[in-house]
């Protein structure tokens, strides 16, 4: 019998076994710490950096451990979310926007998903707790209440059996019903579903979700994320597969009743023209980090980091006239095994000798634009001219040919 070839990322099934184990024990611990009932509440209350922020992310590591090794998904993410602000989350799939999300929401897919280490300060106004290090039971009043989702896929996320307005009234009674009959509840339903631009809200109330449209399933599921007025929103790709008019109404819809009721919202999308009409903010995450972050001025006027820049000549503009558009080289580095030197080196046209070092630390092109790249660090400023140089000949030679 033939041998197997034994490539990179081959792996036999004692090694699993191994990997197996070895997680188990890692999980296991976690999970304990996770489960424990009657927990005080200071071993998880805690201390805004800044009142004035919503949510601060502060080296956050969310992994999930596979039998083939661990995927860094969240690798030492930190950013802010300011009160009354919408802080747009971009990249390719895959590089940790949703992860990210789902890490303040606490609903990583257990026990493989885990918050390894890093915090997550919420401000609940009269105290601010540190969801990584908050117990199960908390937990689940803070989900919905002060912390609401709008899912990605509404079709998936609604359940099919159950009537609208009970999906509704279900998020109500849990977090806002005490002292209040079945009838307030549903009047309040029917409010919510009014508040979302729903013209005749009582009969969708009684219909079932496949009775909907894309459009009106979306409103629906926004319905019920800001049923109980939470502090932040988390909008996971909010307007995918609906068409184009949908999407700008359901954007327009957000706008609003972020400003009606106050909150802040973490926008989560791959898609450039959302992240431009709504975000105030804008994180740009590859490969599970933030490789620039700023005002959505500072990104879309001043792209600074090459994937950004990237991303940014990806997208057609009205007015120019293109043969095909660009699209960057390369892919995504193996999740399970992550190089040591920066993620996008191999991908990256402007790389410097010293790309091949460390991961590049954060430096500040001002005081809100960040950005983690070589070519901003001064220490390394004569490569840098060089390479400019070089580019500069090539293209002469290029344009002479």
């Amino acid at each position: 019998m033939a041998k197997k070839n034994k490539g990179e990322g081959y792996l036999s099934a004692k090694e699993i076994r191994a990997i197996s184990r070895a997680n188990r024990k890692i999980t296991g611990e976690m999970e304990k710490k996770w489960k424990r009932k009657n927990v005080p509440e200071s071993e998880y209350l805690t201390t805004m950096r800044d009142p004035a922020n919503a949510v601060e992310f502060d080296d956050l590591h969310s992994y999930f451990f596979t039998d083939a090794g661990t995927v860094k998904s969240v690798d030492g993410v930190s950013f802010d979310v300011p009160i009354g602000k919408t802080v747009g989350v971009v990249g390719e799939s895959g590089c940790g926007k949703s992860v990210t999300s789902l890490s303040l929401m606490q609903l990583l897919q257990r026990p493989q998903g885990q918050i390894v280490s890093g915090h997550i300060r919420l401000n609940l106004g009269d105290k601010a707790y540190d969801i990584a290090c908050t117990p199960q039971e908390t937990m689940q009043k803070i989900r919905g209440n002060a912390v609401s989702m709008i899912f990605q896929e509404p079709m998936t996320s609604l359940n099919p059996v159950f009537r609208i307005g009970d999906q509704v009234d279900e998020v109500i009674e849990l977090h806002d019903g005490e002292g209040k009959t079945k009838e307030e509840i549903r009047k309040r339903t029917i409010e919510s579903l009014e508040m979302v631009g729903i013209a005749n809200s009582e009969g969708v109330a009684n219909m079932f979700p496949h009775e909907l449209s894309g459009g009106m399933r979306q409103r629906v599921m926004i319905a019920m994320a800001l049923a109980c007025s939470p502090k932040i929103i988390i909008a996971d790709e909010p307007t995918t597969a609906l068409d184009v008019t949908i999407q700008a109404q359901i954007l327009d819809l957000l706008r609003k009743l972020k400003d009606r009721i106050r909150s802040s919202i973490m926008l989560i999308t791959h898609d450039l023209g959302v992240i431009a009409e709504m975000a105030d903010y804008i994180v740009v995450m590859y490969a599970g980090r933030i490789v620039e972050k700023g005002t959505a001025e500072d990104i879309f006027y001043h792209p600074s980091h090459p994937y950004t820049i990237g991303l940014m000549e990806s997208k057609p503009v009205v007015g120019r006239e293109v043969k095909e558009l660009y699209s960057i080289p390369g892919k995504v580095p193996n999740p399970i095994n992550m190089p040591d030197y920066c993620y996008f080196r191999d991908r990256c046209e402007k790389r410097l000798s010293c790309c091949n070092g460390e991961y590049p630390c954060e430096i500040s092109l001002s005081e809100t634009h960040k950005v983690s790249c070589y070519l901003y660090d001064e220490r390394f400023a004569d490569l840098v001219r060089e390479k400019g140089k070089e580019n500069g000949s090539q293209s002469e030679e290029g344009g002479n040919a």
